[in-house]
């Protein structure tokens, strides 16, 4: 019989090749469970930097492609300003090889804000590094890295960049060296702008950059015609208090803002305080209306003569006879009217009034750059006079479009802002004057307009309703009368009023078509005008000549009028 046996050695080489393939399995599992454990280590890390850390990365505005600040839009999503990526120029003075004196012409002649003599003193300086140029142009970096100098460093660096230039620019601000808002909404949303969780997003400013440049234009042309130092401009929404258009000359341009005096950064709007003259007369009105002082819009006034109080008279600048009614007071303007009706009120009901309307204090806006209103300390019987008609009380021109909303918005006050509003977000405000007084200056504010000293103001079909105002400046303890301040503070349409445009001139100059007349019926009043014809339209307001409050019963109380 015969008998097979296997062999040894294949026995052997089976049970090799069995344990190679296990030890090859077992790598690989072990290589897949490492590849495993590593991916699940990095998503791990990944997820708490994302939650829990702000660290570098999120500072250096890395993280999920986010720039380091928000951008500021208008109320429309018009940039304002945003980050953008630019180029540097920098010098690295003990760094220069080349022959410094020549090197200092070639800088001057590429970048001219500084001379030959002050580009060398830099390069023979101690400093380790200093900036030539930020936010240069490529062909600036062009010109100056076709030089060859070791000693010149280029870098790419997130910049703040204005592209409307000096549009808004003191709504804006601007920014430091180290990219902190230093003025404006810049300065008010610096921790929101910059805060990795909400920069993303830009924020939405209440302006309307179409109605600003409006404004502006038309601000400037009247500034250069009348050789004015300086004027503001206010377009306010009478609902919600947000600030439609802010502007004040002189400007500067952010982008370059030591390009400009320090003097052109100040806010005339919220930080100037003036005495605003015969615009106060409509709330001192309307305060007397709603304290029981007048009942009747047929109640007479004398102003037939100045009114002598102690040392101090008051008198019109159009002298009358006889009395007026309340209608007549506002259409002629009359000073003594108008501090006849004060003093019968007394101190106690006028300062009440201008409190209710925000006149104590800066004017209630996010701005920093606020100034705080004169108001008397101690209120004689000459104050109360004079504060009537705007003189001896100083605000903000901001503060007065605030009153003048309150006026004609059914009496609510409502603090002012400079940041979009939503429907809901609107304050509720405290009451000031009743429906029917509010009602009832409407009506007699377009009846200034109309007939009386603003005429110049109205733009047809747009029933524009306003007062004037003309104040000389305080000078050396008295006032000086060849300086004013001309102001005329309107509201459209009076039928529905939705917006206060405010203009004012400080010291303006007569000319041949004003016929050397400086005060605001000549001056002012056509600024408003104009804004309003070109804005109307784009804040859904349009010329409707079939429409219009109804000042007939107000009329009839005006026995003269104003030729």
């Amino acid at each position: 019989m015969t008998a097979l046996v296997a062999s040894p050695r294949r026995f052997r080489q089976a049970s090799q090749r069995g344990q190679s393939v296990a030890l090859s399995h077992f790598r690989l599992m072990l290589l897949m469970l490492l590849f495993i454990g590593g991916t699940v280590a990095v998503a791990t890390r990944l997820a708490w930097l994302a939650v829990f850390s702000d660290g570098a990365a999120a500072r250096s505005g890395i993280v999920a492609g986010i720039p380091p600040r928000g951008d500021i839009v208008d109320r429309n999503g018009v940039p304002l300003a945003r980050m953008i990526d630019a180029w540097s120029i920098g010098i690295h003075p003990a760094k220069v090889i080349g022959d410094k004196r020549k090197l200092a012409a070639t800088l001057a002649r590429l970048m001219p804000e500084r001379d030959a003599d002050a580009y060398y003193r830099l390069l023979r300086s101690d400093l380790t590094f200093t900036y030539l140029r930020r936010r240069a142009l490529p062909e600036l970096v062009a010109a100056v890295n076709a030089l060859g100098e070791p000693g010149i460093a280029f870098a790419r660096e997130p910049e703040r960049v204005y592209p409307q230039a000096t549009l808004a620019a003191h709504v804006l601000g601007y920014l430091d060296i180290d990219g902190h808002g230093r003025q404006g909404m810049e300065r008010v949303l610096d921790k929101r702008l910059t805060d990795p969780l909400t920069r993303g997003k830009p924020v939405a400013l209440s302006i309307d950059s179409r109605v600003q440049a409006a404004m502006e234009s038309e601000l400037y042309a009247a500034m250069v015609k009348h050789s004015a130092l300086g004027g503001t401009g206010v377009v306010l929404d009478v609902e919600t208090g947000e600030v439609i258009a802010m502007a004040s000359l002189p400007v500067f341009n952010p982008n370059r803002v030591g390009a400009s005096p320090e003097d052109a950064r100040r806010n005339g709007v919220t930080q100037s305080v003036y005495e605003l003259g015969s615009t106060f007369k409509p709330l001192t009105i309307a305060a007397a209306m709603d304290n029981g002082v007048i009942t009747s819009m047929a109640q007479r006034y004398d102003v037939s003569a100045p009114l002598q109080v102690g040392r101090f008279r008051i008198r019109d600048d159009h002298p009358a006879k006889g009395s007026f009614t309340v209608p007549e007071i506002l259409v002629h303007s009359s000073n003594i009217g108008t501090a006849r009706i004060a003093d019968e009120m007394g101190a106690a009901m006028m300062e009440k009034n201008f409190r209710a309307l925000g006149f104590y204090g800066p004017p209630d806006i996010e701005l920093r750059e606020k100034g705080a209103s004169i108001v008397p300390s101690f209120w004689a019987r000459t104050t109360v006079m004079t504060t009537a008609y705007g003189h001896g009380i100083a605000v903000t021109p901001l503060q007065l479009a605030n009153a003048y909303a309150t006026l004609v918005n059914g009496g609510i006050w409502r603090p002012t802002t400079l940041l979009r509003r939503d429907a809901d977000k609107i304050p509720a405000g405290h009451r000031v004057y009743s429906e029917a007084t509010s009602f009832r200056l409407r009506q007699l504010l377009r009846l200034i307009v109309e007939d009386g000293t603003g005429r110049k103001g109205d733009a047809p079909g747009f029933r524009v309703g306003g007062k004037t105002g003309t104040a000389e400046k305080p000078s050396n303890g008295g006032y000086n009368r060849r300086n004013n301040v001309s102001t005329f503070a309107a509201v459209f349409p009076m039928d529905a009023p939705r917006y206060v445009v405010i203009a004012m001139l400080d010291s303006p100059r007569g000319t041949a078509d004003t016929f050397g007349f400086t005060t605001a019926a000549w001056t002012a009043a056509p600024v408003v005008k104009r804004v309003i014809e070109r804005t109307g339209p784009m804040l859904g307001v349009n010329p409707d000549f079939g429409r219009d409050i109804d000042t007939a019963e107000m009329n009839a109380l005006v026995a003269k009028k104003e030729d």
